[in-house]
């Protein structure tokens, strides 16, 4: 039994050195790949704000321009967007719909 117990312990050892060395080459892996060494990874999303208290926003480097939800949606009465797929949908749920109401009603005059 003592013998069971020591392999065990020794393979859990070797097992756990060997996750070790594995975490420090993937580590290795990140800095070759990220090109540098240095030791504070860049968030890929920010936001800051000033002392006029205007929000601006970073996301991958690249700042966003932040436009209200109206502006948005004057853009897009603007641009009158044609959507073949959502008007057929439309038409298709208003006949599914008219036609249960038609069987419901139906149904109730039976009963």
């Amino acid at each position: 039994m003592s013998k069971f117990i020591f392999k065990c312990f020794f393979l859990i050892c070797f097992l756990f050195v060997g996750v070790l060395i594995g975490m420090q080459h993937a580590n290795q892996g990140i800095v070759d790949m990220k090109g540098h060494e240095k030791e504070s990874f860049t968030s890929p999303v920010g936001m800051k704000q000033d002392e006029d208290g205007n929000v601006e926003a970073t996301f991958l480097g690249n700042e966003v321009e932040s436009q209200t939800l109206s502006e948005k949606k004057e853009k897009l009465e603007e641009m009158k967007a044609f959507n073949a797929f959502s008007s057929i949908g439309k038409a298709l749920a208003e006949l599914i719909e008219g036609i249960t109401g038609k069987l419901v009603e139906f149904f109730a005059s039976l009963i």
